[in-house]
């Protein structure tokens, strides 16, 4: 090798090399704005007041973002600069993170719901009456005008989440050019062997933007959404209530920042590089053998080296672009791939998406604590796992029989941790008339309507407000005229409330008739229970993970590499739309009839859900998240199947022409015909 040559392949490595780690910090970056999303989903929810079904339109307006462009981006973008159109992806994410923070700063102050006004500045006893004070009935929970609605959500700024919307969908666009391009470039000048090493690698460091995602979701949770602009004392409630509302909108312009800086390096990438010199191999045999795999694996079809090379002009790749299509349509392998992965991501993308809302209904954790062990504990073991299936497909040389094997035992370890999980919950949180009887008062049966009972009816409460208070028996109530309490001393969040009819009504004269703001904690048993859940839940991440590389593996090795940006841009596509949009809009859906007590907006009208019904949710959650990895277990089954079938008939094949060409070259004269009959033959399969 001459000097020259030895200097151009030591550039090039070391531009792959630069290529690899800001590749790497990309996928680190959109990773960590998407967690944040996740993260922020509850807080989003109750800041603009909207239930689960609307919150998952919000949530599936980034895959809509894809969706508008995806298919182009992949297919014309695999012809252009691809480092150049991943930089600018970039430059559109961090723009959409700004516009996600702005109605922030175009709407006032949150007000909270509450069902009496708390003043910071009184500190004296008896001097709110809360039970006594109220208005009538009919005054509030009457139906306020139409018009009055309308300029009350006007000056409310009530519509802002149009702006998260927008935003979001804005992310969406910019993230379309990274996986498609980014993968299709790494693999086109990368050694075969190394690419899956590389993939891991790129995914391992892509996990750590979930974890920080999630960690600072956690973090801002606690932080009241409009810190520096009022007075915290003067709050009353805590970042364990289901009315708080955390700084939210802070994380977007962290996350809109770094994912600026990660777009640098692109602009100053070259379009192509050398391919990475090939080491010799001994050892080129077994079925584990990659080696040159996905030549043998795919349906043979014509490719001239010379017409990659030549320069293509915009008309030529539009009308390739339908026949191209059509070839990859074709490719059976590849469109199980895409179903299985559809399947697949309908369930992930639910489950991650109201997963923290799972936790603090079911298990009575704040919302902020739900998004720091998610963040600490199940992503780490997600990080692993990836690792993990890459070094055991680079040290066994695993071929896509291989991939697939792991690949599907991974789904089928996951899926049984999936189904212990249901058996490891907590009851219900007591609440007076929402989810247990009045104590003293069973006839009373669960329903809205019976928040009143004898001992507030003459309290003239609110059925609407939620500003629970929690009694030392451990009962719950709506709020402190459900209670029934006279009087009540202390402010801001260490108020007090005395003389409670309702927590009397079943307890000896001399017991403690007081409440406290806030819901009761949930029952001892119930903490045990939540950690067999979390360990499960990490166990499980683990062993999903374990099969991603490999199957990702599947995907490429059985593509055509014309059609490799093109094939990943599709699956992409299909999968965000009808696997990333739909799943947050019916789960939420679903869940959203689960709720027994919905929130009232400061206009009038049903806002946020403040209390679920926590079996109902839990059936209803797990219950769709099982079905679709059950459904996924079984495409993963035919798959497998169609793979190593296709593996056998292509080794039969390979061995008869091996056997053809021994015979061609004895005889010295009938070469050219046997190869071209075999040709023939092979080119009638059109599909893998």
């Amino acid at each position: 090798m001459s000097v020259e040559s030895k200097k151009t392949r030591e550039a090039c490595c070391s531009k792959l090399k630069l290529f690899l780690v800001s590749l790497a910090f990309v996928y680190f970056s959109k990773a960590f704005g998407g967690s944040y999303m996740k993260s922020s989903i509850t807080q989003i929810e109750r800041r603009f007041d909207i239930p689960s079904s609307l919150i998952g339109v919000i949530d599936g307006s980034f895959e809509m973002g894809n969706l508008l462009v995806i298919a182009f981006v992949s297919y014309f973008g695999a012809k252009l600069h691809r480092p150049r159109l991943i930089g600018i992806g970039c430059l559109l994410m961090a723009i959409g993170c700004y516009v996600v923070a702005l109605p922030h700063f175009l709407q006032g102050p949150y007000k909270y719901e509450t069902s009496m006004s708390h003043n910071a500045k009184i500190n004296s006893t008896e001097s709110i009456l809360p039970c006594l004070s109220n208005h009538s009935l009919t005054e509030k929970d009457e139906t306020p005008d139409v018009e009055a609605i309308k300029a009350c959500e006007k000056t409310t700024g009530s519509s802002m989440w149009i702006y998260v919307f927008l935003g979001n969908m804005l992310r969406g666009i910019g993230e379309t050019p990274i996986m498609p391009l980014g993968v299709s470039y790494l693999d086109d000048f990368s050694r075969q062997e190394n690419t899956p090493f590389y993939l891991a690698c790129i995914h391992t460091t892509g996990m750590l933007g979930p974890m920080l995602g999630f960690m600072l979701g956690s973090f801002l949770a606690k932080t009241y959404v409009d810190i520096g602009f009022v007075d915290l004392d003067s709050i009353t409630i805590t970042y364990k209530d289901s009315r708080w509302v955390g700084a939210w909108w802070l994380g977007f312009i962290v996350t809109g920042t770094v994912i600026l800086l990660s777009s640098i390096p692109f602009f100053f990438l070259p379009k192509s590089l050398p391919k990475q010199a090939v080491k010799n191999k001994k050892n080129k045999s077994t079925e584990l053998t990659a080696g040159s795999e996905q030549d043998t694996f795919l349906p043979d079809e014509a490719h001239n080296d010379q017409e990659k090379e030549k320069t293509v002009t915009f008309q030529e790749m539009v009308k390739d672009f339908i026949p191209s299509l059509k070839r990859l349509f074709r490719n059976s392998i590849y469109v199980m791939m895409i179903l299985t992965y559809l399947v697949v991501v309908n369930g992930f993308i639910g489950m991650i998406t109201f997963k923290p809302k799972f936790m603090e209904q079911i298990y009575g954790q704040a919302a902020s604590r739900a998004i720091f062990l998610i963040g600490i504990m199940n992503l780490p073991a997600v990080a692993l796992g990836i690792i993990t299936g890459g070094v055991v497909m680079k040290k066994f040389n695993l071929g896509i029989v291989g991939a697939a094997r792991i690949s599907i035992v991974a789904s089928l370890g996951s899926f049984s941790m999936l189904l212990l999980q249901g058996f490891f919950h907590c009851d219900n949180a007591e609440v007076a008339g929402l989810t247990v009887a009045y104590q003293g008062y069973p006839e009373v049966s669960y329903n809205y309507s019976t928040l009143l009972a004898p001992c507030n009816t003459g309290c003239s409460c609110s059925l609407k407000h939620w500003d629970p208070v929690c009694a030392y028996n451990g009962m719950t109530y709506a709020s402190p005229c459900l209670a029934g309490c006279q009087t009540a001393t202390g402010s801001g969040k260490a108020m007090v409330f005395h003389n409670c009819t309702c927590v009397g009504t079943f307890t000896t004269p001399a017991a403690n008739m007081s409440v406290v703001l806030g819901q009761c904690p949930r029952k001892s048993d119930c903490d045990f229970k939540f950690k067999i859940y979390m360990a499960l839940t990490v166990v499980g991440a683990f062993i999903s993970a374990c099969g991603g590389t490999p199957g990702y593996i599947v995907l490429l090795r059985s593509i055509h590499p014309d059609l490799k940006s093109l094939a990943l841009g599709m699956q992409t596509l299909i999968v965000r739309t009808l696997g990333g949009i739909p799943p947050p809009i019916y789960f939420g859906a679903l869940i959203d009839r689960t709720c027994l007590k919905w929130g009232t907006k400061q206009c009038g009208g049903r806002g946020a859900c403040r209390l679920y019904d926590s079996n109902a949710f839990r059936m209803t959650f797990l219950g769709l998240v099982t079905g679709l990895y059950f459904f996924a277990n079984v495409l993963w089954g035919f798959l497998y199947v169609k793979i190593v079938k296709r593996q056998k008939k292509l080794a039969l094949r390979e061995q008869a022409k091996e056997n053809g060409v021994e015979y061609n070259t004895l005889t010295k004269g009938h070469a050219n015909i046997t190869i071209d009959k075999n040709k023939k033959e092979e080119n009638k399969e059109s599909s893998i």
